[in-house]
């Protein structure tokens, strides 16, 4: 089949839904790749790189919409192109069907398929094709590079001749996939990063990239996650005392970064006026809910506005456009993971299979129906593991009696051990000459050595791989320096060499080991 992307006709959208590099991929399908002259070049993709992987590039939209199978796209179609959907074509864009139902009926009319890649479930298996996240990850990082650029100011602190300059503070509302991406943004930058959610489980998430949770002082039995992976709506009171705590952080911090938004919903009020009007001069805010309506009660969508007070905030709502080239990659890249799975043959015959559920939940109108909203997933999300009983506590009594069995059992294990190894020696000893006997005794005396010497190192000095390695080694030394005081020039040498490159491997292991660790460590 023939896949076709025209240009986006949407105001300020420099993003295209097909690069050079995933235009080779999906001909590897089977698929032909057709794109109009100059879709990609705000992208920074030339018709000529297409040219060269492939592509045919046609001079008009009006050609790729009638000549292509499939419609790549990044924005939903505007009525002219939802006019020129037909039956047996397929449309792959962003959709938003939960605010988009005129029109969703509309081209379910039309017999044509719409693939809505925001509605790609939030399982697993689809994690590839997520083009949410992937625009979600790239507004988070570049709502770091915005607050920069209006903050004025370093985000780490540095003391220079000319004086000290404090680091900047700033505070991430909601810990999605944008929130991690400016927490990692804004710490690797030296900021003293705090960060907020509604879930108390991220908190871990948050604190291993280097930022610190704030937490309520609130009990809530409400489950705090809603299905997809956003979070739920919070109670009023909880709501109250989240306030309470913005309000208390407001006059110290200088960057706010707010990203609380759940799809086809208005965005939470989550920073209020008299908050920002607390905030110091020169302080930023940047509201990644703007389009719809903003976390922020001051923010104008698409606007950058100054208050009164001199705190900056950005309402922009095109970020991921902002990093074409980026974001084109990766949102062209989830489209051809998609059309992996719709293409399963890879003989450019697409298998529209309702029964899957990635492709069902992805699939708003298929057959001249709305299939919107679709079933949940059959894939369940695995069910948390129940509480264990804490263990009952146990007197000083009841400890020592079960230390002594415990050691008991121990002993008996050894002295069995010993015992069968006993009877194997003198087997040995009566059917094997003495100079096998001689060198048996020395291997086992190495073995056991070695075991004692190495076993012991703790796994956090290196992995359980090289511990084993390790050990083997030990015994190959040990065994060797026992052979080195013997009479034969040649044993000697061969003990040599053995001591030589069993060292190598033992503190070669550790220096390996010792760089792997470094790679975790912050400078």
């Amino acid at each position: 089949m023939k896949i076709g992307t025209p240009k986006e006709i949407a105001d300020g959208e420099a993003r295209v839904a097909m690069t050079p590099a995933s235009a080779t991929e999906l001909q590897k399908l089977g698929h032909d790749c057709l794109i109009e002259a100059g879709a990609g070049r705000a992208a920074g993709f030339e018709d000529a790189a297409y040219e060269a992987a492939g592509v045919t590039v046609l001079k008009s939209a009006a050609k790729v919409w009638s000549e292509a199978d499939v419609i790549a796209k990044v924005r939903p179609p505007t009525e002219t192109e939802a006019k020129r959907l037909k039956e047996g074509k397929t449309l792959v864009s962003f959709f938003y069907p939960g605010s988009n139902e005129a029109q969703m009926k509309t081209v379910s009319k039309t017999g044509a398929t719409v693939v809505a890649m925001d509605m790609v479930p939030r399982i697993s298996r689809a994690q590839k094709m997520d083009a949410l996240s992937s625009m979600a990850n790239i507004a988070g990082y570049r709502a770091v590079i915005e607050a920069g650029t209006n903050f004025g100011r370093f985000f780490t602190g540095q003391v220079t001749a000319a004086g000290k300059v404090p680091p900047a503070k700033v505070l991430v509302v909601g810990a999605g996939v944008a929130g991690l991406a400016a927490i990692g943004t804004a710490t690797s930058l030296g900021a003293i990063v705090y960060a907020f959610d509604v879930r108390p489980e991220v908190s871990e998430q948050i604190e291993s990239m280097g930022a610190e949770f704030v937490f309520l002082d609130f009990e809530d039995s409400q489950d705090s996650s809603a299905s997809g992976g956003y979070a739920a709506p919070s109670s009023p009171e909880f709501q109250e005392k989240q306030l309470a705590k913005f309000r208390e952080m407001a006059p110290d911090i200088d960057i706010v970064i707010t990203t609380a938004l759940i799809p086809n919903r208005d965005a939470p009020v989550l920073w209020t006026k008299d908050m920002v009007e607390a905030m110091k001069p020169g302080s930023v805010i940047i509201d990644l809910a703007a389009e719809r309506g903003g976390n922020c009660e001051l923010t104008v969508k698409d606007e950058k506005i100054v208050s009164d007070n001199g705190v900056t905030i950005v309402g922009y709502t095109d970020l991921p456009s902002r990093m074409a080239a980026q974001s084109s990659t990766l949102y062209a890249t989830n489209i051809r993971h998609l059309m992996t799975d719709l293409t399963p043959e890879k003989d450019g015959v697409i298998d529209h299979d309702m029964e899957d559920d990635v492709i069902r939940g992805a699939t708003v109108t298929h057959g001249g129906e709305v299939t919107y909203p679709p079933p949940k997933p059959k894939v369940a999300a695995i069910a948390a593991a129940p509480k264990k009983e804490k263990p009952k506590e146990l007197t000083a009594e009841e400890k020592r009696a079960q230390e002594t069995l415990a050691f008991q059992q121990q002993t008996k294990f050894q002295v069995g051990l010993l015992a069968v190894g006993g009877v194997l020696l003198l087997l040995a000893g009566l059917y094997t000459p003495a100079s096998f006997m001689q060198h048996f005794i020395v291997f086992t005396l190495a073995c056991f050595v070695g075991f004692q010497v190495i076993w012991g190192v703790a796994h956090s000095l290196h992995t359980p791989l090289m511990a084993v390695t390790n050990a083997i080694s030990s015994i190959i030394i040990l065994g060797a320096l026992l052979q080195i005081g013997s009479g034969s020039v040649l044993v000697m040498l061969l003990a040599g060499l053995a001591v030589f490159m069993a060292g190598i491997n033992i503190f070669g292991g550790f220096l390996v080991t010792r760089r792997m660790l470094a790679m975790f460590q912050k400078s």
